[in-house]
């Protein structure tokens, strides 16, 4: 129960409906006893007039004694029949109360599990995969849920009930309610047994269903993929093993609960028989009267449900006790980066590196290695490098994706770990290397970091993307709907979506990490004249593998395994015949030979 302890902040919020709940179930369980004390009557009433009736035969006023037998049990019937209406009434409220303040600490819980997720660093989300995170928000919630509204609803009732039933047995003859209530110990000890079992299955089937969601999901985001290599059937055979192996633990699960239910009701019924057999005893003794026998048998008829209910409930809770483990690991992870300045200034886009060094914490791979540049307001700023030189990391970095292990990254003279985290990546605009477009319409992917458009702005920013064209040429223009990841677009037509949805922001520092890619040299010339004009007077950092792409650069760096080999302007660089010429002469070459 320790991590459910984590609940009692929703129980406390929302105390204004457990505690009538509390009360209409104590109402309602009142309502559902006394009828046992009314059938006990009746049934002695019974038994007392039919010897009257006999006692009367062939006498007329045998008639008479029929009559007001049958209006006196007409009138319990009637009585036991508006209590039971007026138990249902209250168990309506119960459930009013109880299991619609489950589904609103359910609202608040996914709110604050995905609050939570967007506040944690890129680094958590290299960590740990999308079915899993999604597993936790949704299944893992649901049954958080079960244990807040019904395993609580029906764990009250029971208690309710149970000391109910208790003190009227014990009223009545307390030698019967010993008797009675012996398998009861037999039933503790048996759930003691099993609540571990259920515990430990449960936690293995949670994590099952995330492997098995983790699966599902990234072989539809790659369905592309699968369908050029033709794997269908293999990716059909795994995830017939992860089914099977999720189907093991299920019905392992359910074999202890098969086992469960029907011990349960044998000591329900070992009950029933033990209160006829003494029951009987004391009836011949004079202790009891036979009606009292009837009462005993609805009193442990009565129990029959909540036992049963006591299993349902176990499972309920130890399944959720899983879960909210699960849900706490995330939810106790603090985010690596953080930001406590309010303030919110705006940017010139002066950027420094001082001695910077960073190591990815989940690889240990040191990306970059004592860098040190500079970059004026306003310039236009190219890295260029080997795959894997760290261009893309300084990209993080400046970004403040990642902080830095050693030294310091400035901005405006300010170290950039005390800045307004928000207000400072507001003010950037930032295209990745890989593209990700939201299943939604073009115009709203464009328009992504913008609170409010103004007309035009929209096609105005394609047109500077050198996408414009493209987009007027589908029926529904802007109102195109895109699919996952933007299937719809060509690989080309996505990264200028992209371009054109970090343009729109008019940002004070604009990030390009290796976006052109994709695009042809003409329309590459195109996108890099209109950025001149839009970026004038605004700082760009651009990432590129053509040299073409950045001749323009007012500074060129030169990474290599992490480390700054060269920097200066396109034609600084050649002059010094070194690695950056190299390029540039092994690019030429490869045009000339295409």
């Amino acid at each position: 129960m320790k991590h459910l302890s984590f609940l009692n902040k929703y129980f406390y919020k929302y105390k204004w409906w457990i505690i009538p709940g509390i009360i209409f179930v104590i109402i309602s369980n009142i309502f559902g006893v006394v009828p046992a004390q009314v059938v006990g009557h009746a049934f002695n009433l019974i038994t007392e007039n039919i010897a009257i009736y006999q006692l009367f035969n062939g006498f007329n006023r045998q008639q008479v004694i029929y009559d007001i037998f049958s209006y006196s049990l007409f009138f319990f019937g009637i009585l036991i029949l508006i209590m039971y209406l007026i138990r249902g009434l209250f168990l309506f409220f119960m459930r009013q109360t109880i299991i619609l303040m489950s589904r609103h600490i359910e609202y608040d819980m996914k709110n604050e599990i995905y609050a939570h997720y967007q506040k944690l660093s890129l680094g958590f989300y290299r960590r740990n995969n999308t079915g899993d995170l999604m597993n936790r928000a949704t299944e893992d919630v649901n049954r958080v849920r079960m244990y807040v509204g019904p395993a609580i609803m029906y764990t009250i009732n029971t208690a309710v009930l149970f000391c109910l039933i208790i003190y009227f047995m014990f009223d009545v003859n307390s030698t019967l309610a010993i008797y009675c209530l012996l398998p009861l110990p037999v039933l503790v000890i048996t759930i003691y047994y099993v609540n571990t079992l259920i515990n430990n299955k449960s936690e293995k089937i949670q994590e099952q269903l995330s492997k098995l969601s983790s699966f599902v999901q990234e072989r539809f985001s790659g369905i592309r993929v699968i369908k050029s290599y033709v794997r269908e059937d293999q990716t059909q055979a795994v995830f017939a093993q992860e089914s099977n192996a999720y189907k093991t633990n299920a019905m392992s699960l359910v074999k202890v609960q098969a086992l469960f239910y029907p011990s349960m009701l044998l000591l329900v019924g070992l009950s029933t028989i033990l209160t006829v057999y003494i029951g009987g005893k004391q009836v011949i003794d004079g202790a009891i009267t036979p009606g009292n026998i009837a009462e005993f048998i609805v009193y442990v008829n009565q129990l029959t449900f909540p036992v049963t209910m006591l299993g349902w409930v176990t499972t309920l809770i130890q399944r959720a006790a899983a879960s909210q483990k699960r849900i706490n690991e995330f939810l106790q992870l603090a985010p690596d980066i953080t930001s406590n300045n309010t303030e919110t200034p705006e940017f010139e886009g002066k950027i420094s590196f001082k001695n910077v060094s960073f190591t990815y914490p989940d690889t240990g791979i040191e990306a970059i290695k004592d860098i040190n540049f500079e970059i004026e307001k306003g310039k236009f700023l190219a890295i260029i490098g080997r795959t894997g030189s760290g261009k893309s990391t300084l990209a993080n970095l400046i970004m403040r994706m990642y902080d830095v292990d050693s030294g310091k990254i400035e901005i405006d003279g300010k170290e950039l770990k005390g800045l307004n985290l928000n207000n400072y990546r507001d003010q950037i605009g930032f295209v990745p290397q890989e593209v990700f477009l939201f299943s939604d319409t073009i115009k709203n992917n464009i328009a992504f970091g913008l609170s409010a458009v103004e007309d035009g702005q929209v096609e105005q920013a394609a047109k500077n993307a050198a996408v414009y064209n493209n987009i007027i040429d589908f029926d529904l223009k802007f109102e195109t709907m895109l699919g996952e990841r933007g299937i719809t677009l060509s690989g080309g037509q996505k990264q200028r979506v992209s371009i054109a949805r970090a343009l729109i922001k008019e940002p004070k520092i604009l990030i390009f990490d290796d976006c052109l890619s994709a695009v042809d040299t003409k329309t590459e010339e195109e996108i890099l004249s209109n950025l001149g004009k839009i970026m004038k007077g605004k700082t760009s950092v651009l990432i590129a593998h053509r040299i073409s792409t950045i001749k323009n650069a007012d500074k060129i760096i030169v990474l290599d395994n992490g480390r700054i080999i060269e920097q200066g302007t396109h034609d600084e660089l050649l002059k010094n015949n070194g690695a950056y010429a190299e390029m540039h002469d092994n690019q030429l070459l490869e045009e000339e030979n295409s």
